[in-house]
């Protein structure tokens, strides 16, 4: 039987980011280092398929600090933590490796330097998410205002109008955080942005991507984790550029076929910590059923590369 023919957009770049790719290698140096187990706060970044993995070799994932014992190497997370959690640590007299990204770190110190100088934050952010939890936590309780939609500035209640500073979540919808932050400026004209977009280079290309890719194609499959930020922006990207229908699958088990009934182009796209194995696996799934066409969609290039802490580097011992 023939297949139907399908042209495949890929978008590049998809898939890892420098910050979980230096997360996921903390924790593989960790247990080459220290043996198992290595405790993680956290899952490690937002991908069941990497916590898995990582997991199989030795990992243990947990919540809170209390479910670590204190003799064992304890691992925080790339979307960071709340300023309490290195603290305890300490206090516990714990070896503890912090895997932040360097960009959400970057943030964390914005708000700190903010606040130094007297100014209340505001952070544009999703409620209950890791990442903003952990940057909210670097100041005392109040310090930090959470908004999450346009309409949340309007009911903003803040200490003073003159002295306040914004930052915001890095793996945002760039389009919306844009309407926030306009709100913004025209309730609070003296709030002071950061210098350069919080919103991290990598979310900002794979949704320039994913805008480039969805006017030509009749349906996208995102790549990621129901619980990834940058996944879920990914789909409500592509549906709002254009492309009919976006649906995120975690593997190519969870493609809804009959949703793609009839179509004659997709776009593939990967949030920034599902690794490319898995998007290897969609396309082959697309290949048993069509007579696939790829073309790449390329709108970016990345190189950038964020080192290891330097326990890591050492040796075991040292």
């Amino acid at each position: 039987m023939t297949k139907p023919p399908l042209t495949l957009y890929l978008a590049a770049p998809r898939g890892f980011c420098a910050g979980v790719d230096r997360a996921i290698k903390i924790v593989e140096l960790a247990l080459q280092k220290w043996g198992a187990p290595v405790y993680v706060r956290h899952e490690i970044v937002h991908n069941k398929f990497v916590v898995d993995d990582l997991r199989a070799k030795g990992a243990i994932f947990v919540e809170e600090l209390d479910d670590c014992p204190d003799d064992r190497p304890v691992i925080f997370s790339a979307h960071g933590v709340p300023k309490a959690v290195p603290a305890e640590a300490a206090r516990r007299e714990m070896l503890f490796v912090d895997a932040t990204c360097p960009l959400v770190s970057k943030v964390h110190i914005e708000a700190e330097r903010h606040h130094e100088n007297g100014l209340q934050i505001v952070m544009i952010g999703h409620a209950g998410h890791p990442e903003t939890i952990g940057t909210m936590g670097q100041l005392p309780e109040g310090e930090v205002l959470l908004v999450e939609t346009v309409a949340d500035v309007a009911a903003l209640d803040v200490r003073d109008p003159a002295c306040l500073a914004f930052v915001t979540q890095t793996t945002l919808s760039v389009d919306d955080t844009a309407d926030i932050v306009a709100a913004l400026q025209a309730r609070f004209p003296a709030i002071k942005g950061p210098h350069k977009e919080d919103i991290c280079y990598a979310t900002t290309n794979r949704q320039e991507a994913v805008k480039a890719m969805a006017p030509r194609a009749d349906a996208m499959l995102v790549v990621g984790a129901p619980n990834s930020s940058n996944s879920k922006r990914l789909v409500e990207v592509g549906a709002r550029a254009g492309c009919a229908y976006s649906q995120l699958v975690q593997r190519a088990t969870d493609i809804d076929w009959r949703a793609l009934d009839g179509i004659r182009s997709i776009g593939i796209t990967a949030g920034a910590s599902a690794p490319e194995v898995l998007v290897d696996e969609v396309i082959d799934a697309l290949k048993a059923r069509y007579d696939v066409t790829v073309e790449t969609i390329e709108t970016a290039q990345e190189n950038v590369e964020f080192k290891v802490p330097r326990v890591m580097r050492e040796p075991a011992g040292a």
